[in-house]
């Protein structure tokens, strides 16, 4: 009878969380924008007003195709906003501009979290390439050698170190956006709760990626382990 190994377990259960967590915020999004905003502005307009009031300049906005599909990227500073919350004029819209807004603040104020994940961008874009094949590898021939297994282990190390980078990152994001909402009385103390809410599950979609990286890694190195005894 063929037992599931205990690591591998776990990577099903973060796979399974991730999956639950994304349905909630996918819900959680719908309903928050079925509620227009009090004050009327669309998302292009919070990103406008967060921007301008931060003394950001160089920073354009950009409508780009997809849900979800909303970042900040530091490379060409332009914050990507899907086209539902481009145009809508939702408390979630409002939410999701004024996050990715606070991701173009921590560029312009040089916050360290940030800085150093974007230097880790060059090296997770290189190993990157190559990880699949190498983890493929020593899993193949791993009673040969050890050598591609341990050398996959230690570029997955980087990509869950990534992950755990970009927590503090997009939960300070979020933080930044929730003040400037309030002191801008952008929201009402309504839309702030759904607003919070809605950020809240999309912090939780990076935490459940970043647990489910560390369990993907403790499966491999536990294989790996495993050979050397």
């Amino acid at each position: 009878m063929y037992h599931l190994n205990p690591a591998m377990i776990i990577v099903l259960l973060t796979m399974l969380a991730s999956w639950l967590i994304q349905m909630r915020l996918r819900s959680k999004f719908e309903q928050y924008s079925r509620v227009g905003l009090r004050n009327g502005l669309s998302g292009r307009q919070v990103a406008e007003l967060m921007l301008a009031d931060h003394g950001i300049t160089d920073v354009r906005i950009i409508s780009t195709e997809g849900k979800l599909t909303d970042h900040y990227n530091p490379a060409d500073k332009t914050v990507n906003l899907s086209e539902t919350v481009y145009n809508d004029r939702s408390a979630a819209a409002a939410a999701v501009a004024a996050h990715e807004c606070g991701h173009a603040v921590q560029h312009a104020t040089a916050y360290s979290a940030l800085q150093f994940r974007s230097t880790m961008v060059p090296a997770l874009s290189a190993v990157s390439k190559f990880m699949p094949i190498l983890l493929f590898l020593g899993v193949v021939m791993l009673r040969t050698t050890a050598l591609p297994l341990t050398i996959g282990v230690a570029f997955f190390a980087l990509t869950t170190l990534f992950s755990f980078v970009t927590l503090p990152v997009e939960f300070d994001a979020s933080k930044r956006a929730l003040a400037w909402m309030d002191k801008r009385n952008i929201v009402t103390p309504q839309e702030h709760t759904m607003a919070k809410d809605a950020l809240w599950w999309a912090a939780m979609t990076y935490v459940v990626a970043a647990l489910g990286s560390l369990a993907t890694l403790f499966y491999y190195a536990t294989m790996l382990m495993g050979r050397r005894r």
